[in-house]
């Protein structure tokens, strides 16, 4: 019996021994200490006028984090999102903005929330060559900001960036395109060029487009389809140097531009109107 008290007691000096909260020397809380939202918001203010928007992110955010219910914390948290923006943090923007509107959806300031975080996706756009998910997200957020703002002074500028976005997607399909004609698969090349004429009419890869299922349709012996791109091609763009080849190469087989009304390519630019001349870089807030 006292061999047995003896074991259970040396278990529990044992037990204690690995509890920090009885060791000062080894617990050790951190104190953090909580700055006032007016003094961080103040603060923030100060760094973002003096061009260190990254510090000025960090007291935005810090309000948030310590202070939620706080006067300031609406105002901190659209200022982290624009700060975040200005210091080329876009997923930390991003992430801010869809807070805010998640949490202030009939704020005035939703729409430039919204603006942000369309922007940030939209400055991630990477080349054609690459994946283009960035290029999707930015489109379904200018889309978005278009749709729910119609009214605020971001949307001309969202439409602009838009039809610039839509380019890029239009791009990325042009390159997949070529590179099957390239290669002979000409089936695989008109899906990709199908889908340049009936999604993105608007680019400037439109032209191009036609005339390579011109082409791509020659290859297969589709006549009919290849006569209909080049005369919608030069019905719409009668001075393109697109439409010229398209040209010279049904000349070259014999055969002459003629539009089949029951074409899915004539249908496709049944009342198509060119708005687009000219894509414009990349922009900032």
């Amino acid at each position: 019996m006292i061999l047995g008290t003896a074991i259970l007691l040396g278990g529990c000096d044992t037990l204690s021994s690995l509890n920090p909260f009885d060791r000062p020397e080894v617990y050790k809380p951190e104190v953090v200490e909580v700055v006032p939202a007016d003094k961080l918001y103040n603060e923030g203010l100060a760094r973002a006028q003096n061009g260190d928007s990254e510090g000025a992110a960090k007291k935005f955010d810090q309000i948030d984090k310590q202070s939620p219910f706080s006067p300031y914390a609406k105002k901190g948290l659209i200022l982290t999102a624009y700060t975040n923006y200005q210091a080329a943090k876009w997923e930390e923007a991003i992430t801010a903005s869809k807070r805010f509107i998640a949490q202030n959806p009939a704020s005035p300031d939703a729409a430039y929330a919204q603006y942000i975080m369309a922007m940030s996706y939209f400055n991630q756009i990477p080349d054609a060559t690459r994946d283009q998910e960035r290029t999707e997200r930015a489109i379904a957020a200018l889309q978005e900001l278009i749709e729910k703002y119609p009214r605020s002074e971001y949307v001309l500028d969202a439409k602009e960036k838009l039809l610039i976005a839509r380019d890029q997607l239009a791009g990325k399909e042009m390159n997949v395109g070529r590179f099957y004609l390239e290669k002979r698969n000409y089936t695989g090349a008109v899906n990709r060029f199908r889908d340049v004429i009936t999604k993105y009419q608007t680019t400037r890869h439109v032209e191009e487009a036609l005339m390579r299922l011109t082409e791509a349709y020659m290859a297969l012996g589709i006549t009919n389809e290849a006569q209909t791109a080049a005369a919608v091609l030069g019905h719409n763009f009668p001075d393109s140097p697109w439409y010229k080849d398209a040209y010279v190469l049904l000349e070259s087989g014999g055969l002459q531009p003629r539009e089949d009304r029951g074409s899915y390519i004539s249908r496709a630019f049944n009342g198509f109107s060119r708005v687009v001349t000219g894509i414009v870089g990349f922009g900032k807030i």
